[in-house]
């Protein structure tokens, strides 16, 4: 593109699961779109992971319009390069007009649709899908710069792997699924690891011959809603720990205490050397627990719906002291790794269609500026909204709409 002017009829932004999904049902429609991305198809899934990443969501769920896996490993786990793999073959496959390197930087209204900025020139498009993703903008905890200059700091995006790091233990704060994969793989490299902890759900990997995901589907739990959550912060929940490494396996606070990562409570701050945890890591795990809980309820409630035997008893809570201070160099931490979640940015879109917590305010991924949909996001229609799972039954709702109020 030059730094002209270019009239498009549809702008999908975001060459990830849910703006390929959504530029799937298009074609099938035969309406003119592009798919502008900063990167490559699949940008997030190739350089926001680990090395070492695969899907906590067995193959089979990988459910994508028109490339659902039909491989030989259903209840594997696949690697990160082999998912971009597979989203590169979907976007070849179905002609997808993706253009690579083209990053949006502003969405502003026009005179007939909206006005895009981006680093290949300035575009108009009567319709835009924005898709950029449920994971944005990496949450940081105040007191990052209170760490020594000596000491390491990485978002959870940036860590590679082992090797890369400097000599040394690490500190993790945030302890999702990503929190406690990381512990667990420096862990086995021999690190000192040492994992400040949260309130997060957890559940066993298998439950009465089948996997946890196979549960969360029959038991309706991705099919709650915006309306059926205590508040519209638990959108910020992470998903259950849990690890697809090794076919798949339990991971949480007591596998990774067995295994010999210290634990300690939330993350309080830094300064003088020291970084700071709260006193309570009992209470903490105690209320992941009672997140387990509620889980556990939808699960007993299809037991007794089909007939089935409980397949999940919780443990006793667990009783275990803490230490609510670290001598960084006297524990010989040479890394920090921030995993503490996310939250959305979308700075770059100047309309007035966010809430309080910054979510698009949509009904169906439609938001109140005609012509502007949304795909992708946490809770979007359901809870399944923004997983490999479940954005195809998103998109088509949104290419529907955008067929059907054509004129």
């Amino acid at each position: 593109m030059s730094s002209s002017s270019h009239k498009l009829d549809v702008a999908i932004i975001g060459a990830g699961q849910a703006g390929l999904a959504t530029s799937w049902y298009l074609t099938q429609a035969g309406i003119d779109h592009a798919v502008l991305d900063s990167g490559r198809v699949g940008e997030t899934w190739r350089t926001r992971r680990w090395d070492s990443f695969c899907l906590v969501t067995p193959n089979w769920t990988v459910k994508l319009p028109g490339a659902p896996y039909a491989g030989r490993d259903p209840d594997g786990f696949m690697r990160g390069s082999e998912l971009v793999d597979h989203f590169e073959r979907w976007a070849r496959g179905f002609g997808s007009p993706v253009r690579e390197g083209c990053a949006v930087t502003a969405l502003d209204a026009g005179a007939s649709g909206f006005e895009l900025e981006t680093t290949r020139g300035r575009l108009q498009a009567r319709t835009v899908v924005v898709a950029s993703g449920g994971y944005q903008r990496a949450f940081i905890p105040p007191g990052t710069r209170d760490f020594p200059v000596g000491v390491t700091q990485l978002l959870a995006e940036e860590y590679r792997n082992p090797a890369a790091l400097p000599p040394g233990g690490v500190l993790i704060v945030g302890s999702g699924q990503t929190g406690c994969q990381l512990a667990e793989e420096l862990h086995e490299n021999g690190r000192k690891v040492i994992l400040a902890c949260g309130r997060c759900l957890w559940a066993p990997r298998r439950m009465g011959g089948h996997d946890l995901v196979w549960w969360i589907l029959e038991s309706g739990f991705w099919d709650r809603t915006l309306a059926d959550l205590p508040s519209p912060a638990a959108r910020l929940l992470g998903n259950p720990q849990a690890s697809g490494h090794g076919g798949g396996h339990d991971l949480h606070y007591r596998t990774l205490q067995a295994m010999g990562v210290e634990l300690v409570d939330r993350y309080r701050g830094a300064g003088e050397g020291k970084a700071y945890f709260g006193a309570d890591l009992a209470g903490t795990v105690r209320a992941g627990d009672g997140l387990s809980l509620i889980f556990k309820g939808w699960v007993d409630r299809l037991c007794e719906k089909r007939g089935l035997a409980f397949p999940w008893e919780m443990p006793a809570p667990m009783q275990i002291d803490s230490r609510t201070e670290i001598d960084l160099a006297q524990e010989g931490i040479g890394t920090v790794i921030w995993t503490a979640g996310f939250r959305p940015d979308y700075g770059w879109v100047h309309l007035p269609v966010f809430d309080e917590m910054g979510f698009p305010l949509q009904v169906d991924g439609r938001s109140e500026v005609k012509g502007l949909y949304f795909m992708g996001v946490h809770f979007q229609r359901k809870a399944r909204s923004a997983v490999l799972y479940g954005v195809g039954e998103d998109a088509e709702i949104v290419a529907r709409h955008i067929v059907e109020n054509r004129s």
